[in-house]
């Protein structure tokens, strides 16, 4: 067994220089030193490269790969939620207090109707900003698991 040695690294990230000590490799969670702050850090099977101990500098340098950090995700253009074209019953139940008809303009989370569902009132709320197309149920009507109860344009 290859004695433990600690390596320290200075490394830099999008211009900024972390003095970085790396504990034993060949122990899992890893011990990992971050300008004074200690970590414990696991590295998955796959994302794990090899390197002889006899292998050169140059040859470690090699084996390393340029990392950078992500980039912010954009900001969405889309309307509000997923691009959903129909809401269907979440469970079976009765409809009660429609709340809007085809033709009107619901924005994301606002209730469409209300189902009551084993004693309770549950409110049906849009996926989406839209234009609602059609209004598949009327109130007092039963509808099953997965029926169609609106559509969007």
């Amino acid at each position: 067994m290859q004695p433990s040695v600690n390596r320290r690294v200075k490394i830099t990230v999008n211009g900024k220089a972390f003095l970085v000590e790396v504990g034993d490799l060949n122990k899992s969670p890893i011990s990992v030193t971050v300008n004074g702050q200690p970590y414990l850090v696991t590295i998955a099977a796959d994302d794990l490269e090899i390197v002889p101990a006899d292998s050169s500098a140059a040859t470690l340098e090699a084996a390393t790969r340029e990392t950078a950090a992500p980039e912010k995700a954009p900001k969405p253009t889309a309307p509000a939620g997923p691009k959903v074209l129909a809401v269907k019953a979440p469970m079976p139940g009765n409809v009660l207090g429609i709340r809007v008809k085809p033709g009107d303009k619901v924005s994301f989370k606002q209730t469409l109707c209300s189902l009551e569902a084993m004693k309770m009132k549950n409110a049906i709320r849009s996926p989406r900003d839209g234009v609602i197309a059609t209004v598949n149920i009327t109130e007092g009507q039963a509808v099953a698991h997965g029926d169609v109860l609106f559509t969007f344009q």
